[in-house]
């Protein structure tokens, strides 16, 4: 059976049911304040009307978004933004209170030195 290539872009003004995984499946959104960074930004680009969310749910290790994008954030797109923001703020907490953790996400990249999704 044939199947057409993924399109994995997304596109303004369309509904769409999106996956963000955690690097190796950690299990780092089991602690309460990491589901919070996500819901505070999930916040923040509604209020700013980026994004429309219809409904969510946070798993240890992963995302599920039902959403709209709405607009772009800047030259991003808001799913774009959301990983950013969300991972950024990750880091910064896992280098403050959980030092020996950090290493799990460290990556040899040249645009970053650490991925969380």
């Amino acid at each position: 059976m044939f199947q057409p290539p993924r399109n994995s872009s997304l596109v303004l003004h369309e509904v769409y049911f999106w996956t963000a995984t955690i690097k190796d499946w950690k299990l780092l959104l089991d602690q309460a304040k990491y589901k919070q960074v996500i819901v505070d930004t999930l916040t923040e680009l509604t209020i700013r009307n980026l994004i429309r969310v219809y409904g969510f749910v946070i798993m240890p290790n992963h995302i599920h978004l039902l959403w709209e994008l709405i607009a772009m954030n800047g030259k991003e797109k808001p799913h774009a933004s959301l990983v950013k923001k969300t991972a950024h703020l990750i880091v910064k907490d896992l280098k403050l209170n959980h030092p020996r953790v950090l290493p799990y996400f460290k990556v040899n990249d040249r645009t970053r030195a650490f991925r969380i999704w």
